[in-house]
């Protein structure tokens, strides 16, 4: 007979959805060393899965998944009139 623990482990856990996390608007050149997996924001994506992991919204085998979109702007229209 299984234990308790080994139970929980075997079962799959809650589908909670996508989790996002804005990370708000950063420089080009911290946006390149993130697709290159170096610089602050790879941290910041690391300590953030890490509060999610002790907060138990996610698994401790979790992967990020990070996607980079950039809003296209419209031509001709100029914001600062």
């Amino acid at each position: 007979m299984a234990s308790t623990v080994e139970k929980k482990k075997s079962e799959p856990s809650k589908t909670l959805g996508p989790i996002i996390v804005d990370l708000g608007k950063r420089r080009r050149k911290d946006i390149k060393q993130l697709r290159q997996g170096t610089g602050e924001l790879v941290d910041e994506v690391s300590e953030c899965l890490q509060e999610l992991v002790a907060s138990g919204s996610v698994s401790a085998d979790a992967q990020p998944v990070i996607l980079i979109i950039r809003e296209k702007q419209k031509n001709g229209m100029f914001l600062n009139q």
